[in-house]
């Protein structure tokens, strides 16, 4: 089978309270999905169905080739599962953790030896694997978390929200390692409300909001949805923000411009950012607005999200936490 994923018209519901309606997904063996969503959108849910922790209301979904309702038992031996909160013991050591890991896999005592001291080498825990987990950092428990979720060597692993919480330096030592799973030919499926995240590691994208399908393609498909280029000026001084923002709304594709006053800067979505930036800078020349620096950028996940849904994945969050409350 070329897809490691097949989802078919998946619906959850609770009561009245719609999760997930008529999703339909496939991932091919050997790459990265990422569920793209804000907070409420319906990731969760759907991965809990795909690692057989909660049957769907209605649909059908298979994972390596097998039913997630009919063969759940048998699929729980081929996937590896991070959920968003690292489920490690406290009182154990980083090694007891994955040694733990693996006897519920019921692996031979010798063989999950071997692989806790492959595992803590691969995820720099090496010097902290006898140590109590207690006193870990969040980026060494989200690394020991993920490691004992590889104890088995999955062909397929689900990271929910994998690197929620970390600091830059362990989200980017994590896409490390995501990246090197990839490479060692393991599938990928990770939720994420980072942008970033999923334009960094991911080869597919399916972007989900209340529950629905909204947007799939690779990052630079679904940025061409955007469908423009932004312009984005710094002027030296702040009291020139707001004329610098009067000049380039003159060549903004919808007339408006985004102004930050707090860090002097405007922004103007347009078609052709090259040919425009010349004629904007002549015209801020011409009203003597000092710059201290320009670029013409392309669009973000975060701009794909508000052309497709008309907020950002922000408001989206926020307006889903108003409805569970």
């Amino acid at each position: 089978m070329d897809n490691a994923i097949e989802v078919h018209q998946i619906s959850k519901s609770y009561g009245k309270v719609v999760a997930l309606e008529n999703v339909d997904l496939q991932v091919r063996r050997g790459s990265v999905m990422g569920l793209l969503g804000p907070n409420g959108a319906g990731k969760t849910t759907l991965v809990r169905i795909l690692t057989t922790l909660l049957r769907p209301s209605s649909g059908s979904a298979t994972v390596l080739g097998y039913d997630v309702v009919r063969h759940a038992r048998h699929l729980r031996s081929y996937i590896g599962l991070a959920g968003q909160s690292a489920a490690v013991d406290d009182l154990l050591t980083g090694r007891e953790n994955i040694h733990m890991a693996g006897r519920l896999y019921h692996m031979p005592k010798r063989q999950v030896q071997k692989r806790a001291d492959e595992l803590l080498n691969q995820f720099d825990l090496v010097d902290a694997a006898d140590r109590s987990v207690k006193g870990y950092s969040g980026g060494m428990r989200r690394r020991l978390d993920l490691a004992a979720s590889l104890v088995a060597n999955p062909p397929m692993i689900f990271l929910d929200e994998p690197t929620t919480g970390l600091d830059p330096r362990s989200r980017l030592e994590l896409w490390d390692v995501i990246r090197t799973l990839v490479s060692e030919g393991t599938t990928v499926l990770l939720t994420t409300q980072y942008l970033e995240e999923a334009d960094q590691l991911a080869d597919q994208i399916t972007v989900i909001d209340l529950g629905k399908v909204i947007a799939q393609g690779t990052a630079d498909e679904l940025k061409h949805q955007a469908g423009s280029e932004f312009i984005e000026i710094t002027v030296r001084d702040t009291e020139d923000t707001k004329r610098a923002a009067s000049v380039l709304s003159n060549y903004a594709e919808n007339n408006e411009c985004d102004i930050d006053e707090e860090n002097n800067k405007t922004s103007i979505m347009v078609k052709d950012g090259a040919s425009i930036m010349v004629q904007v800078v002549r015209s801020l020349d011409t009203e003597d607005i000092p710059v201290a620096n320009m670029a013409v950028r392309q669009p973000t996940l975060d701009d794909v999200f508000l052309a497709i849904t008309g907020r950002t994945a922000e408001e989206a969050a926020t307006e889903s936490e108003q409805d569970t409350n």
